[in-house]
């Protein structure tokens, strides 16, 4: 969802710096003090949020979202979000039990964001680099650890993740007031849905319906039968580049309404930074590689080996760089741990949040718990030197603070440079070890998702008024409950490495991970001249969009591309940025021509679209899986 829309947009359901309260005290204003102001005009504590109920729905309308995100990334290398889909879903289910007088209690808006959060960590299980890195060491060494250590190994990681949100959640939420659009727009659809009984029906019947057309296009498309025409899975645009087609430069129109309905879901500045990214890599950058040498073959998989550097570079200087222009923020964040082993100080004592937000004292004191089973896992499971794995544990952190703060600013995680960045690391500390190279750079990864994740539902619990305590437990269940249904569904699903890298399940972020870890078992020498150039490239583009963006007038900024969204075309299909170019191409236009209908359909559609195409897909999938259909 835009920020800059017409429907409510992120400035109008932030507390507004010109709210004054009824009494008109100055002091507890949203602009001089909004943590006060939030608890006293925002906060509802005596509702019903983290009930058993809101627990049960959110595991259960996780584990299936996390099974459509598996399907999702395996395809395209690509993990969702589930959060709005997943309110939409409980409040239609909780409505029709209610009619029916099965249940007595309504259930309430912030129960359905304490629901959230729960399905939100376990739909998130497939990100993080987590089935990025596991199938990529499938495909390195063959073998994987049983389903019930890597279980606890994807619960662990992603526990610390949590931990590690919590010392800069109220700076980048409480203070600073960063955008989160997933979360903004999770909180505008659980108003919108509780607020008005028949924009609720509406959106209930929008998802329903979207959700039956992209089953019906992926049945068409993916199911074989004899008496079933397929159509293709996607149309290459019409040209060539050096004798070869533009779909062999991954140019081409996707059958997919998944991405589509991706893409209405960012704004439409990193929409059209995807398709500016993805013409100058795909159209320019990767022909010229390929004329020079640089790049063996016109292949998505050639291309992605020698891109992911440049990419990455991009996304990881510009986080860099965002992140030190907000140093002062952050070591406040981190200013707050020096104190935690001591006594509290008067101004702690006078916290109007200590009773509600999660103390302090929680983040060293989960590390502490569970950083050690961490290392000890890296050490058992992959032959992970132990000094790495400590080393892991701080790089984690840092990671997860960058990945905070860009999500909050972009609404996209960079996970897909972390890992890469964590490999050359640890590629250059352990050359040679491949386990190490993958895992380490999984461990960083999924800290990084787990705590952007956190903070993107507690950004959605800010303008709602939840607890930001309950929605920290509600996170950890769904934890638990995305580690335990990702992995025995993966396990079936790809029964080997010769499943990945098909057409089935091509698993592009698999194949990236796998190939970075070849490229540097034999140390950071190994990689080639010209992938040097281009992450030196990468990286002064990066520091160059945030300058921009920056310093740039007021007027030129909406032209300076987004550097997380043009990053991001750089190290996935072109024809991916091209289908989220059309369907932020398209909400945008439904916006400006009709702001009332936007706000009705953008959202519930293409959830529908994802939720639709995915879970029919990874039915369809395992069909195959077990013979019941003709692969």
């Amino acid at each position: 969802m835009s920020p800059s829309s017409p429907s409510p947009s992120p400035s109008e359901l932030r507390i507004h710096p010109s709210d004054t309260p009824p009494h008109g005290d100055p002091g507890a204003s949203a602009e001089k003090d909004p943590e006060r102001y939030w608890l006293e005009h925002v906060y509802q504590g005596g509702s019903r949020q983290l009930t058993v109920r809101a627990v049960i729905a959110g595991m259960l309308i996780g584990a299936v979202m996390c099974l459509s995100n598996l399907y999702v990334i395996l395809k395209t290398g690509w993990s969702l979000g589930v959060t709005i889909t997943a309110c939409i879903l409980a409040f239609a289910v909780f409505g029709t039990l209610r009619s029916l007088r099965l249940l007595r209690k309504e259930f309430t808006d912030l129960e359905n964001n304490a629901m959230g959060s729960v399905a939100s960590a376990a739909g998130y299980m497939t990100g993080g680099g987590n089935m990025a890195a596991v199938p990529a060491l499938l495909m390195l060494t063959g073998t994987l650890p049983s389903p019930g250590w890597l279980m606890v190994w994807f619960a662990v990681i992603s526990a610390l993740g949590v931990f590690a949100a919590i010392p800069i959640k109220r700076q980048l939420i409480n203070i600073e007031a960063l955008p989160f659009p997933t979360g903004t727009a999770t909180a505008e659809t659980i108003r919108a849905l509780h607020g008005h009984g028949e924009v609720a029906r509406r959106k209930s019947r929008l998802l329903g319906l979207s959700g039956l057309v992209g089953a019906a296009l992926v049945f068409i498309r993916d199911a074989r039968f004899t008496w079933l025409t397929n159509i293709p899975d996607k149309v290459s645009l019409p040209f060539t580049m050096l004798g070869k087609k533009a779909s062999a430069w991954s140019l081409s129109f996707d059958f997919s309404l998944l991405l589509v309905g991706a893409g209405a879901l960012v704004s439409f500045k990193t929409g059209w930074s995807m398709l500016l990214g993805a013409v100058l890599t795909y159209g320019f950058l990767a022909p010229a590689m390929v004329s020079q040498g640089a790049i063996p073959e016109v292949t998505y998989k050639a291309i992605n080996s020698w891109m992911v550097w440049t990419g990455s570079a991009v996304l990881v200087s510009s986080g860099l760089l965002s992140f030190a222009f907000q140093w002062r923020s952050v070591a406040r964040s981190f200013k707050a741990l020096s104190g935690l082993f001591g006594g509290k100080s008067a101004q702690d004592e006078q916290d109007p949040l200590a009773g509600i937000e999660c103390p302090p004292s929680w983040f060293p004191l989960g590390f502490a718990v569970l950083g050690p089973i961490a290392i000890f896992l890296m050490a058992y499971l992959f032959q992970i030197p132990w000094w790495a794995g400590v080393l892991a544990m701080p790089l984690a952190v840092v990671m997860g603070v960058i990945a905070s703060r860009v999500t909050g600013e972009t609404d996209t995680t960079p996970t897909k440079a972390l890992g890469p960045v964590t490999q050359l690391i640890f590629g250059g500390l352990a050359p040679g070890n491949i386990p190490a190279n993958v895992m380490s750079a999984n461990a960083t990864g999924g800290v990084g998702l787990h705590s952007a994740d956190l903070l993107t539902d507690l950004k959605s619990g800010w303008l709602l008024g939840a607890n930001p305590r309950q929605q920290f437990v509600a996170q950890l269940f769904g934890v638990v409950a995305g580690a335990a249904v990702v992995v025995p569904v993966f396990r079936i699903l790809v029964p080997s490495a010769d499943v990945l890298g098909t057409e089935e399940f091509p698993a592009p972020a698999s194949m990236v991970w796998a190939g970075v870890s070849k490229l540097l078992a034999s140390g950071v020498s190994a990689l080639p001249q010209t992938a040097r150039m281009g992450a030196l490239c990468g990286a002064t583009l990066g520091i160059l969009l945030v300058l921009l963006e920056k310093f740039a007038p007021a007027k030129a900024k909406a032209y300076v591309p987004s550097a997380a969204g043009f990053g991001l075309a750089i190290v996935i299909p072109g024809s991916s940025s091209i289908a989220f170019f059309i369907g932020s191409a398209l909400a945008e236009g439904l916006r400006r021509a009709k702001p009332k209908l936007a706000e009705d359909m953008v959202l519930p559609v293409s959830s529908g679209f994802i939720a639709g195409e995915s879970l029919l897909g990874i039915g369809l999938a395992m069909a195959k899986a077990f013979g019941v259909m003709p692969k």
